[in-house]
C-alpha cells in the first residue's frame, strides 16, 4: 500500500488530508486542472466521485487500457461494490443511478455479458447507414425549423437541438408510436433532470412498447432485439433498451454541442472537416468523461498504489485522452485511438453510428444556416459540474431568419441535408409562435407526436 505522503511531498494543489473532490462548480469550471493534480499520484488516484463516495480514479492512457482490457482482474457487476454493501454509500445518493447494478450487458460479466452484448451489437448491425442519416437529417431539419424562423435570429442550441435530436433518432430506431414516444422521451429526459417519477414513466413506456412489438412485429431495433436467437425475456429486452438511452443520447448531446462549438469557436481553422471536429472533440472533450466502474477481483496494483477487491476502479475517459505521456507522440497514433468509446469486452458498440449522428448533426446545421456563428466565444461557454459528463450548458448562437413558412412538406433530404429541406420547414412547436406572426394552432402531443406530424405534412 502506498505510505501517506510527507507535507512536503504533497503536490500544490492537492488535498492532504481526503480524496479530491470531483464534482461541483469548481471542478466543473476547470477539471483538467483536477486531472492534473491526480497525475501526481500515479497512474491513479482516490477521489471523491459524488458526497462520501469513494473511488479510484485511473488517468493514465495505459492503465485505463490495462483495466478496460482485462476482464479477469476487473470485473463490472456493482453488486460486488464494497462500500455498498457495507452501508457506506448514502441513500439518495447522485453515484447511485450512475454505477448502481442493472440487469443489462454494461454491469455483466462473463457468458452473461456475452449474450446480453451479442444481442444489442448484432441488432445494431442490422441498421442502415444511409437510412440512419436520412433519419438524423430529418430530425436535424425538423428542430431547426422550430427555431430558424426567430425574428431575432437566436437560439440555444443545447436545448434547441443537440439535446432533443438524438431522442428523436432514437425513437424512430426504437419503432415507437407518437404516444409511447412522446413518454419515452419525457422518460429518459426526467431521468437526466432529476425529475421525480421519470423511472416510472420510461419504464412503463418502453413496456407497452415491447407488448406491442410481440404482437405486431416491424422492421426495427426493439423487434430486433425481441427476435435474436438469444431469445431475452421482455425484462432483459426493456434493459437494454433503457442502456441504448442512456448511454446514447446524452453523450451524443454533449458531441453534438462541443462540436459544433468547436467548428464555430475563434480558433477553428477555416477548410477544415466536420469529421475533424467531431474526432477533437472526442480526443479533448470526451462526453462520458468518468465513468465504467470495475471492481477487482483480488487487491491489484495500480503503479504505487494498491487498490482493495472490490472497491470501485472508475476510468477517466477524458484525463487517458489527454495524458501528457500519450499527447507528446499522438500524432503518430491512429484518430480513432482515442478512449471516447471506451476499449475491450465493454466498448460502446455503437460508436460508428454515434460518430455518423454527430457529424451528420452538425453538417445539417451549417448547411441550413450558412451564416450560423456562436453569440460568445468559445473559451466563454459554461460546462455542466457533473464529473461523469463532459458537455456544455449552453450554447447560444445567431444567425439570419428564415420567412415563416406557407406550411410543412414531408421530409426528403438529399445526402447534403439541403435542397428540398431547405423549404421543408413547419410552423413552430407548440405553444407560442417564435416568429410573432401568429402562426395557426399547433400539433397537440409530445416532442415526438409533434415531429411525426411535421414529417406528415400536418
Amino acid at each position: 500500500m502506498q505510505q501517506p505522503l510527507e507535507p512536503m511531498e504533497i503536490p500544490p494543489g492537492c488535498p492532504a488530508h481526503g480524496n479530491v473532490q470531483m464534482y461541483g462548480p469548481s471542478f466543473g469550471a476547470d477539471p483538467e486542472s483536477h486531472y492534473a493534480q491526480l497525475r501526481h499520484y500515479g497512474p491513479s488516484a482516490p477521489v471523491d466521485i459524488a458526497p462520501d463516495v469513494q473511488a479510484e480514479l485511473v488517468t493514465s492512457y495505459d492503465a485505463a487500457l490495462y483495466v478496460l482490457q482485462n476482464p479477469a482482474s476487473f470485473v463490472r457487476d456493482s453488486r460486488r461494490w464494497n462500500a455498498l454493501n457495507e452501508g457506506r454509500v448514502p441513500a439518495g445518493s447522485p453515484a447511485l443511478p450512475m454505477m448502481g447494478y442493472r440487469p443489462n450487458a454494461l454491469f455483466s460479466d462473463g457468458a452473461a455479458h456475452a449474450r446480453l452484448r451479442g444481442a444489442v451489437t448484432d441488432s445494431l448491425a442490422t441498421v442502415n447507414e444511409h437510412q440512419l442519416i436520412r433519419q438524423t437529417q430529418q430530425s436535424a431539419n425538423y428542430l431547426i425549423s422550430q427555431f430558424s424562423t426567430d425574428i431575432r435570429g437566436q437560439a440555444e442550441l443545447m436545448a434547441e437541438y443537440a439535446q432533443p435530436l438524438p431522442l428523436l433518432v432514437f425513437s424512430e430506431l426504437f419503432g415507437c408510436p407518437p404516444e409511447i414516444g412522446d413518454r419515452v422521451i419525457a422518460g429518459i429526459s426526467g431521468i437526466f433532470e432529476g425529475t421525480p417519477g421519470a423511472d416510472e414513466v420510461l419504464g412503463g413506456a418502453l413496456t407497452e412498447l415491447i407488448a406491442l412489438k410481440r404482437r405486431r412485429p416491424k422492421d426495427d431495433l426493439t423487434t430486433r432485439l425481441m427476435e435474436h436467437p438469444a431469445q431475452l425475456s421482455d425484462e432483459e429486452v426493456l434493459h437494454q433498451l433503457v442502456t441504448l438511452l442512456s448511454g446514447g443520447t446524452a453523450p451524443l448531446a454533449a458531441a453534438i454541442g462541443t462540436s459544433s462549438a468547436l467548428y464555430l469557436g475563434e480558433d477553428w481553422q477555416v477548410g477544415l472537416p466536420v469529421e475533424d471536429a467531431v474526432s477533437q472533440t472526442l480526443w479533448n472533450y470526451a462526453p462520458i468523461a468518468n465513468y465504467a466502474a470495475h471492481y477487482p477481483t483480488h487487491d491489484v496494483e495500480l503503479g504505487d498504489r494498491v487498490v482493495r477487491a472490490n472497491d470501485p476502479v472508475l476510468i477517466s475517459f477524458a484525463a487517458a485522452n489527454t495524458d501528457p505521456k500519450l499527447t507528446e507522440h499522438r500524432e503518430q497514433l491512429s484518430a480513432k485511438a482515442h478512449l471516447a468509446f471506451g476499449a475491450g469486452p465493454h466498448a460502446c458498440p455503437a460508436k460508428d453510428p454515434a460518430f455518423m449522428i454527430t457529424v451528420t448533426a452538425v453538417e445539417t446545421l451549417l448547411n441550413q444556416l450558412l451564416d450560423v456563428e456562436m453569440r460568445v466565444p468559445f473559451k466563454s461557454l459554461t460546462w455542466a459540474p457533473s464529473p461523469w459528463s463532459r458537455t456544455l450548458v449552453t450554447l447560444p448562437i445567431r444567425f439570419t431568419p428564415r420567412a415563416a413558412p406557407q406550411g410543412p412538406k414531408p421530409a426528403g433530404t438529399n445526402a447534403g441535408g439541403t435542397s428540398q429541406q431547405q423549404t421543408a420547414v413547419s410552423s413552430p412547436a407548440a405553444g407560442p409562435s417564435r416568429t410573432g406572426t401568429g402562426a395557426a394552432p399547433q400539433p397537440k402531443g409530445g416532442l415526438f407526436s409533434r415531429f411525426l406530424a411535421w414529417t406528415r405534412g400536418e
